[in-house]
């Protein structure tokens, strides 16, 4: 569809919102938390905490005592003294995120993860064979429930945007359909943070002009955001606020990055352990990146410091690669890039990101034109982690201090 202007000379096509609420956000609540309390009985109705440094996950148990993720174990702890910790168990929540998956693909053939425990699912041409939004949604709740065992909240709406705020909205354990006519009454009496994009950072700055509500934001229009926020976040944040959002659901889409990360506590961290755990997450996304057939440009260094701020490096390669060996060289410069404000600041958390991702067939060829080896050193220990556990080899610096948790994800 394209729209003209008032000369009558046409700009590019804009997509419009459907004229039925029929995007579902399925999102299962305090996932991990939630798989620990369906198989262990004696957790159920108690505070639990998933975690060891940190709380991974919290149950709303915990979470009415003021426990949120990512929080220091010993302060959750201290806001919710009987709650119960249980190590985490990510073969089990990696099987649990499978059930519920299954569970969507019975739905819709039409499902875009986010993640293990969310996804959106398009219901909009199944009226004949399946019903209505609602009563498909309410449907996909019941499945989950008796299949899996878990709880899961569900929004429904004509937009993605407005489908994940609905079921942030019913949680826990709940459905919110926002009728197309009643859009703007459900979203602007909700603050400003629910808005997509508004980080801390953001919501300091809104707050500071007064405007804590969504409608507030849209009251004030583009034009003063823009002098507030620059252009590009106003038109953002003012497009949501009218609930303006034309992304489909969308099938097949491949990540434009990965990531790992390890929390390291407040103990001073001497740069050896940091290298060592940079060479750990380099060899654990380096397995992710061949898995994939992908290959990668930039790396990112991430670091959280002791007064909880966070920056971040990047090196670009010459290249585009999957090799272990130049991952890791762009990291450790990186890492001895940042030593002195790590020596100055302490360190609480270290990660490592893989960006601008290509193909690994579409990789243009160097001289000599020849393909990829599929013999390397590389390939050998992926397949040894294959056949027997990501434990089976690991480095020495590591034997003491293990790799760290690996957070199970969706297929790429």
């Amino acid at each position: 569809m394209f729209v003209s202007d008032s000369t009558g000379s046409s700009r590019r096509p804009r997509i419009c919102s459907r004229d039925d609420a029929s995007i579902l956000h399925a999102d299962l609540d305090s996932f991990y938390a939630s798989v620990e309390q369906r198989d262990h009985p004696r957790l159920r109705g108690q505070p639990v905490l998933v975690g060891g440094g940190v709380v991974l996950a919290a149950s709303y148990e915990a979470k009415a005592r003021g426990v949120r993720t990512p929080m220091n174990l010993g302060q959750a702890l201290r806001l919710c003294p009987e709650a119960i910790v249980v190590p985490p168990r990510m073969s089990a929540y990696a099987e649990a995120s499978k059930a519920v998956f299954a569970v969507f693909a019975d739905t819709t053939p039409i499902v875009e993860g986010i993640s293990i425990d969310e996804a959106f699912l398009d219901v909009g041409g199944l009226r004949r064979i399946r019903g209505e939004p609602r009563a498909i949604a309410e449907t996909l709740r019941a499945q989950v429930r008796a299949q899996v065992g878990l709880p899961i909240s569900v929004g429904i709406a004509r937009t993605k945007f407005l489908a994940k705020v609905a079921s942030a909205v019913a949680k826990p354990d709940g459905l919110r359909l926002v009728e197309p006519d009643r859009e703007l009454d459900f979203l602007h009496p909700l603050p400003v943070e629910r808005l997509w994009g508004v980080g801390k950072v953001t919501a300091a700055t809104l707050h500071e002009n007064g405007i804590t509500r969504v409608g507030q934001l849209a009251e004030l229009g583009e034009p003063y955001l823009r002098a507030l926020l620059g252009p590009a976040a106003a038109r953002h944040l003012f497009a949501l606020s009218m609930a303006r959002d034309p992304r489909r659901v969308e099938t097949g889409v491949r990540r434009r990055s990965i990531g790992a990360q390890r929390a390291l506590g407040r103990h001073h961290r001497d740069p050896a352990e940091l290298a060592a755990f940079v060479d750990g997450l380099t060899d654990r996304l380096g397995r992710r990146l061949r898995a994939a057939n992908r290959v990668c440009r930039t790396v990112i260094l991430r670091l959280r410091f002791d007064d909880f701020t966070r920056a971040t490096r990047s090196h670009t390669l010459i290249e585009a690669t999957d090799a272990n060996t130049e991952i890791r060289h762009a990291a450790r410069l990186l890492l001895d890039t940042a030593g002195p404000i790590i020596a100055e600041r302490g360190i609480t958390l270290i990660g490592l990101s893989l960006t601008n991702l290509e193909n690994a067939d579409a990789v243009q060829l160097t001289l000599p034109l020849e393909p990829r080896a599929d013999n390397t050193l590389d390939a050998t220990l992926d397949d040894l982690r294959r056949r027997f556990g990501s434990a089976a080899v690991t480095r020495a610096a590591l034997l003491k201090s293990g790799e760290g948790l690996s957070v199970p994800l969706l297929p790429d």
